[in-house]
């Protein structure tokens, strides 16, 4: 892999890169990344992942290959202390309040700005927004701090590097300013590298797209209002109580369960609070624009009402262009979408740079050999493709069992079956165990199930997704050694438990994204429009890519062992179940609990895995 890495970045090739859990991916792109002396990024799919590879896997290969590099680390802004709105930060709700003197006292040891660095105060802390900045609020080289802002610094630190390690939200937001003709703000560079390139092609529609969200209407009248206070009175306080208003009042109107809705068949019912709310950023925005007097803030803040009143002309206009609108409701706020039926082209013309090598790699990339699902959506025509399986021993230490008589999914009481099905192989193993549900709604179910059948957890910790932070949750997890965890997509991936701790996943259904889905609608109908078939071409590849997700927590290192448990009646009753199946080879599949039974004996028992 490393070698076909170096052929890349010499010759400005494009490379598709599947590599199996233990192949050393993450080592074989960064040593020939170093050696090639080229300018680097890599994009890894989240900020923890980012920082595991800035801080501890890029110094350990730097010194092993003798070739130490200038590298830098560069997160979205939102990541970085703002100097200026800590220091202006006054008037915050009492529950932050202890927060934001933590951070006053932190900003005075800080070299990066980092709030990774910060660990006393929770990552989600209602404080970060009154003390991080915003493209919309950054007041950029006019701010009084300029000169000692960490987001221009890492900036330059950026620019000098020789590998910058970033994320897709970062990378993609880059991306997303050149197609508009905005000067970007990540370095040139001679090589880029995706690393969890699966996430790639839905991160890319939605950043490709248009958004509109309840809370940052909230923040941009609250903002407004902390920087109008000379005009506070009379006609200007009027209009900003009428936008906070129409912004509740859109909310109210708005359906209350949460997920994802079509936004075509709920614009009759939203018309009138949508027409108040246009009403409302159109008033304000004028009345922004005559107080504004050459002031820095004052002007941003017209610029983003401004901004904000197009892109909810565009959200509600039926005839915009070709995109699928939606509506994503959560607990507190609602966020209007129009999202790109396709946004191959648009990648296709971003990554087609003279002498530019890119390399895309995930341990979930092909469906069997075929890696066309992922080249085509990322606009990669004849593109080189290759596959390093892992080393290993998956048909020894693995084994995936496909229970007899479960009913269709879709039958009442499916969840209660599947669990009374599953449960006595819990006697089994002594390792611990997760239940990978394709919905909330099903691990609700769960939850209630075990409420009622606590005997079957034989004295095992039950942990629920959602009961406390997912990281807590896994080292609680690992800690407890055999313990029982449900959860849903975001235990699906990026999760790495190794040895005894884990001998036992439970996928409840093959994980078909809903068809109701707006982000599925769409590229649906682009496969439609364009005379394919929507089901072969993209739900089934995109359930076995996700399904190869979930089956990956299983086995973490060479000598790990355990059963993947696919619950499904499809996989053995449907054509395409044989596509299921292929996935997870090289381990072999039985329909025998026996054989489950004496796997574990095997390697439990006979002590064949320490």
């Amino acid at each position: 892999m490393a070698e076909a890495v170096a052929d890349a970045i010499a010759t400005g090739e494009k490379l598709v890169i599947e590599a199996g859990t233990g192949t050393g991916k993450t080592f074989a792109y960064l040593l020939p990344a170093l050696l090639s002396g080229r300018k680097t990024i890599i994009s890894t799919g989240t900020k923890a992942l980012q920082d595991q590879l800035y801080h501890r896997d890029l110094p350990l290969v730097a010194a092993a290959a003798g070739r130490p590099a200038k590298t830098a680390l560069l997160k979205g802004r939102n990541n970085y202390l703002c100097l200026e709105r800590t220091e202006m930060a006054e008037d915050v709700p009492h529950g932050v309040r202890g927060d934001l003197a933590a951070v006053r006292e932190w900003r005075h040891r800080t070299v990066s700005g980092d709030r990774a660095e910060l660990t006393e105060v929770a990552e989600d802390s209602a404080v970060w927004p009154y003390v991080t900045s915003t493209a919309d609020n950054c007041l950029g080289q006019k701010c009084p701090k300029y000169d000692d802002c960490h987001v221009a610094r890492a900036r330059r630190e950026a620019q000098e590097a020789d590998v910058v390690v970033v994320n897709h939200h970062l990378l993609l937001a880059d991306l997303a300013m050149k197609e508009s003709g905005f000067v970007e703000f990540l370095p040139g560079a001679d090589a880029v590298i995706i690393d969890e390139a699966h996430q790639v092609p839905d991160l890319a529609i939605q950043f490709f797209g248009v958004s509109l969200g309840s809370r940052e209407l909230e923040r941009l009248v609250e903002e407004t209002r902390a920087a109008t206070l000379a005009h506070a009175g009379g006609e200007f306080a009027q209009r900003l109580d009428r936008l906070e208003t129409a912004v509740r009042v859109l909310k109210a109107e708005a359906p209350r369960d949460e997920g994802r809705h079509e936004l075509s068949v709920l614009l009759p019912g939203l018309a009138e609070p949508l027409a108040t709310l246009r009403t409302a950023l159109a008033e304000l925005g004028d009345a922004l624009e005559s107080v504004a007097d050459g002031s820095v803030e004052l002007d941003k803040l017209t610029e983003r009402t401004t901004g904000a009143t197009e892109r909810l002309a565009l959200l509600v206009a039926e005839d915009a262009w070709d995109g699928l609108r939606w509506l994503e409701v959560s607990r507190r706020s609602i966020r209007l979408n129009l999202t790109p039926l396709d946004v191959a082209d648009t990648l296709e013309r971003l990554v087609s740079v003279e002498r530019q090598a890119w390399v895309f790699t995930s341990a979930t990339l092909a469906v069997g050999e075929d890696f066309s699902h992922f080249s085509s959506r990322m606009g990669l025509a004849d593109v080189r493709a290759l596959s390093f399986p892992s080393p290993y021993p998956l048909a020894d230490h693995g084994l995936v069992y496909l229970p007899d008589g479960l009913p269709a999914p879709s039958v009442f009481g499916y969840t209660d079956t599947m669990l009374d099905t599953v449960t006595p192989l819990f006697e089994m193993t002594d390792g611990g165990i997760f239940l990978l549900f394709t919905s909330h709604r099903a691990l609700n179910v769960a939850r209630r199930w075990f409420s009622a059948n606590r005997g079957v957890l034989g004295g095992r910790r039950l942990l629920t997704q959602g009961s406390s932070p997912r990281d807590d949750l896994l080292r609680r997890f690992r800690a407890e050694g055999n313990a029982v965890l449900l959860g849903t997509s975001s235990f699906w991936e990026g999760v790495d438990v190794r040895g005894r701790a884990l001998t036992l996943v439970v996928i409840d259904k093959l994980p078909f994204a809903s068809p109701a889905d707006p982000l599925m609608m769409a590229r649906q109908e682009f496969i439609r429009q364009n005379g394919g078939n929507a089901f072969v071409e993209h739900q089934v590849p995109q359930a076995v890519l996700t399904l190869k997700q979930g089956a990956g927590r299983l086995l973490r290192d060479e000598r790990d062992h355990g059963v993947i448990v696919l619950c499904d009646p499809r996989v053995t009753g449907k054509g395409y179940g044989r596509t299921f199946l292929a996935a997870l080879e090289p381990m072999p599949a039985t329909r025998s609990v026996d054989d489950v039974r004496r796997f574990f004996e095997r390697h439990e028992r006979h002590g064949a895995v320490a």
